[in-house]
């Protein structure tokens, strides 16, 4: 599912991953209309969500509808904006999503990514070490049924916080019924999601999160 916000590059960003998704055995369809969510059947038959849908409006019907095959284990998974900077009006949508884009510096900033020592064995990052990244640094609020894989920190001052530095998420899965969601902060732009440590872990997440 990709659309919405052009500066966000749904179709490269998506593009990017569909390789190894049918190399991992998927049929893949690609959608760009919002209404595709209101297909019950289709959804109930569809193993994952790919969502790459940035600054959007779910009517009711769309958003129950996806919300519904969720919880009846479709997997949900995507990065950036594309999860939790669209949807703003859909309480429903963004409990199931686990967050919600708050604020970023107006700049790019390399900041580091840690992975959470008590995740270190989860599939999604096994083996991953620590990284840096050269992109948004995203504040977000989220809840604590998420399960956080990586996190980062945003200095004192940066965002307006003052004095204090604050952990952040960076990465994070939930279940939501009998569905898996996936989130990667990472993606503003399709170089950001090919730099090789983001492009492993995304990958994992999106397979990660399929029923």
């Amino acid at each position: 599912m990709r659309g919405g916000w052009e500066g966000h590059a749904p179709v490269r960003c998506t593009e990017i991953f569909l390789p190894a998704l049918t190399g991992a055995g998927f049929a893949v369809t690609v959608s760009e209309d919002l209404d595709v969510y209101r297909d019950r059947e289709l959804l109930a038959g569809t193993d994952l969500i790919v969502q790459c849908w940035s600054i959007g409006t779910l009517t009711p019907e769309q958003s129950e509808g996806l919300v519904a095959a969720v919880h009846a284990g479709t997997g949900f998974a995507g990065w950036h904006g594309g999860l939790v900077g669209t949807f703003t009006d859909s309480t429903d949508y963004l409990r199931m999503v686990g967050g919600l884009f708050l604020h970023h510096p107006d700049e790019h900033i390399s900041y580091g990514v840690r992975i959470e020592p008590e995740q270190a064995d989860h599939p999604v990052v096994a083996g991953l070490s620590d990284f840096t990244v050269h992109t948004e640094q995203y504040w977000m609020l989220t809840d604590a049924h998420n399960t956080t894989l990586a996190s980062t920190v945003i200095e004192p001052g940066r965002s307006g916080q003052g004095e204090a530095a604050v952990r952040m998420p960076v990465v994070w899965t939930r279940e939501w019924g009998r569905g898996r969601v996936f989130f990667s902060a990472i993606g503003h732009s399709p170089s950001d999601l090919l730099t090789p440590t983001v492009r492993t872990l995304t990958t994992r997440g999106l397979l990660w999160a399929a029923r």
